[in-house]
């Protein structure tokens, strides 16, 4: 199948791969951030440190 984009077809498909590499870039930020943060977490807890949010109401901190 063959589409005729006209003469905007190099602007169009230039669009169109920019767009595709701008998605491509931030879903591998997002996985390489969440792999570090999710590792600064484990050594967090290994170290000891809890958070606040798990504690129950009568524990004292």
């Amino acid at each position: 199948m063959t589409m005729s984009l006209g003469p905007y077809a190099s602007f169009i498909v230039t669009s169109y791969a920019a767009v595709a590499i701008v998605v491509a870039l931030l879903i591998g930020w997002v996985v390489l951030d969440y792999r570090n943060q999710t590792q600064r977490l484990r050594e967090l807890d290994r170290s000891g440190i809890t958070r606040r949010s798990g504690r129950s109401a009568t524990d004292t901190p």
